[in-house]
């Protein structure tokens, strides 16, 4: 996409880049520098941030507005949890962020009620912060590096995506919400179809879906891998934003009259049907028409991907005066405490739970496999987004993903159903019934932030250092992996794992053992001299937690060869001084194998001339040519051996 003159019809998403461009010109592929308004950070991977921005020296956040939410870790099963919360909201007090405590919510939605605007740029160090761009704002998921340094005033730096539009028209029919038509974009794309891509959506279709609809929608497109999604800020965000007594927070962004875009698709919403994503992967859709009479043992409804109120209170209406069948565990997972209280006074909760649904906390839970695993061999509807395998915290877990509608109606009957054969009428929520608004619990920046003692519990270790990248590199090929490799993957989450989240030498333990259990230790052998990884299309897929990066780095990783990566784990391997090099022809993938030892000779002279890298293979004599798509600056900060090291040399000078 090439820069538009101002005479130019401009589309959203142009327009909010080229209000936030610091850099760079708008031509694809090539890097640009966005101004960012607000960070967002989570309890999974603010802490990182919060001792990057210490080991940086920083005074106050530099953003308009920077919010750190407690989400996430919320088990408390010893004391690294609630320590890490401790020293999240001393953090918060001392760099000037407003805190979200646990019980608030899951981020997204929080962030959305009360502090999302249209017009802004949103970065935040949890991939699903593209949900926000439900309000006509640019926002995008990042490594916790990538947003310490965002809230130190530094550009946010991406490189020019394409911007593809997709019209809707119609109406989604009964039966038939949101979550279909994000899993309907999935059935078409797959997990890949949006790399390198804003999605912006338009057309008449919009008129029928609500500022939180449209949420779901974008919240998953993450799971198609694109940069983020981009909606208008129309009628429906005015009277969100009402509801929300924030409507001094409006103003107006919409599609110039004859905009186009890179890429086009259009979607009928009125001849959409109920879909479901099988396991283990988001982008594998079918009609749930197709797979229904499968026995269910849990269905599950909340997470960031249907966190508004109709999410909940359709199924309340749907179970109300019914039982679910006998054996299966309905999980009810409010999204925000406003949500839960605004069920309360709607008499929602009472019917959920006179039905049998099981009452979580508000939060994560389940869907960051904090708690409600399902049993061994036995299916789990979930409305969440992601379904990878192992991720609830079940192995070869049977997770489907689909909407609150679905869930409820399988939960009713015991087998995956869809729910248009249900003997009911569709129940239909009014969005502007009277609504509380909740915000009490969440606390603004402190006043006297100089008089914060920031609290380390002893689960807290400082971030290891890295040394900068040798120009000659001799190392084995310790693991090799195929195609959609998740952050999951290589690092995964869950209770057991994540509470190690600030103490990097104990979580790498787990680095890459859903793959093999023994790289930890086969890693540490190479850990001073190095070694590397070999995979294939789509690497790095899912999370943005940059401990998927961090982790391996620590154990010795200088390099990972791919055919081709996710946005955001390419991003956080640069940033922690690994580099990310592909194929320049993929069918060389094959020829390499787990256990061989690859040379590159002149590497950091190459990388600084922009040229092609050869590396040999010492087992059979072939030679791969390889290629990278780092900017100057990402080639420098990989040569430095991180962006941290960087910033320190820029700050020295």
């Amino acid at each position: 996409m090439t820069k538009q003159t101002k005479n130019q019809p401009r589309n959203v998403a142009t327009k909010l880049i080229e209000s936030h461009l610091v850099s760079g010109t708008m031509k694809t592929s090539e890097e640009i520098g966005l101004k960012i308004d607000q960070t967002l950070t989570q309890d999974a991977t603010g802490t990182l941030v919060m001792l990057e921005l210490e080991a940086m020296g920083l005074g106050q956040v530099k953003t308009e507005l920077s919010a750190q939410y407690v989400d996430h870790n919320l088990l408390q099963t010893d004391n690294r949890n609630p320590d890490d919360h401790l020293f999240l909201r001393s953090a918060c007090e001392r760099f000037g962020l407003w805190f979200s405590p646990a019980g608030s919510g899951v981020s997204h939605p929080v962030h959305m009620e009360r502090f999302g605007k249209p017009g802004k740029t949103l970065l935040g160090s949890d991939s699903h912060t593209c949900a926000a761009g439900s309000l006509g704002m640019l926002a995008m998921g990042a490594g916790g590096l990538a947003v310490a340094m965002a809230m130190c005033g530094e550009p946010f730096y991406l490189n020019m995506p394409k911007v593809m539009g997709v019209k809707l028209t119609g109406k989604l029919p009964d039966w038939v919400s949101a979550k279909d038509v994000i899993l309907e974009m999935l059935r078409r794309h797959g997990v890949k179809g949006g790399a390198g891509n804003i999605i912006e959506y338009y057309g008449p279709g919009l008129k029928g879906l609500s500022a939180m609809d449209r949420h779901v929608i974008a919240n998953m497109g993450q799971e198609m891998g694109h940069t983020a999604t981009v909606f208008p800020a129309d009628d429906a965000v005015r009277d969100f934003l009402r509801q929300q007594q924030r409507e001094d927070d409006f103003q107006r962004l919409e599609a110039d009259r004859g905009a186009t875009y890179d890429l086009h698709d259009e979607i009928d919403l009125g001849k959409l049907e109920p879909l479901i994503a099988l396991p283990s992967s988001p982008g594998k859709v079918f009609p749930v028409r197709e797979v229904a009479g499968e026995p269910i043992y849990q269905a599950y409804i909340g997470s960031s991907a249907n966190p508004g109120l109709r999410d909940f209170a359709v199924p309340a209406m749907m179970v109300k005066g019914r039982q679910v069948r006998e054996g299966v565990s309905f999980d009810i997972n409010p999204t925000s405490r406003q949500v839960l209280e605004n069920l309360v006074e709607l008499g929602h909760l009472t019917d959920l739970l006179s039905a049998g649904a099981r009452l979580h906390q508000t939060g994560c839970n389940g869907c960051i496999g904090m708690g409600q695993a399902p049993a061994t061999d036995q299916i789990s509807l979930r409305t969440v987004p992601r379904n990878f395998a192992g991720r609830s915290g079940t192995d070869e877990d049977k997770v489907c993903l689909c909407s609150p509608e679905t869930a409820t109606a399988s939960a009713l009957t015991g087998v995956i159903t869809d729910p248009r054969d249900l003997d009911m009428n569709y129940p239909v929520f009014d969005e502007h019934s009277t609504f509380y608004v909740d915000d009490r619990n969440i606390r603004p920046p402190a006043k006297h932030p100089e008089l914060t003692v920031v609290e380390k519990g002893p689960n807290i270790s400082t971030l290891p250092t890295f040394e900068a990248l040798p120009d000659s590199l001799k190392a084995p090929v310790l693991l090799k992996v195929g195609d959609d490799v998740s952050t999951d993957d290589i690092l995964p989450a869950g209770s057991r794992i994540l509470p190690f989240r600030s103490n990097i030498p104990a979580i790498s333990e787990f680095t890459y053992t859903r793959l093999d259990p023994t790289y930890p230790e086969r890693a540490k052998e190479y850990q001073d001299t190095g070694s590397l990884i070999v995979g294939g299309d789509n690497y790095g897929q899912g999370s943005s937690r940059e401990h998927a990066a961090l982790a391996p780095r620590y154990l010795g990783v200088r390099a990972v060869i791919a055919k081709s990566y996710s946005r955001i784990h390419w991003q956080n391997l640069s940033s922690f001084g690994v580099l990310p090099l592909s194929f320049v022809t993929p069918e060389n993938f094959d020829s390499i194998e787990q256990g061989d030892e690859l040379s590159i000779e002149g590497l950091v002279e190459t990388l600084k001339a922009g040229d092609r890298i050869v590396a040999k293979n010492t087992r059979n004599g072939e030679r791969y040519e390889l290629t990278h798509e780092l900017s100057e600056r990402q080639v420098r900060m990989v040569i430095e051996g991180g962006l941290l090291n960087m910033m320190r040399q820029e700050l020295a000078a």
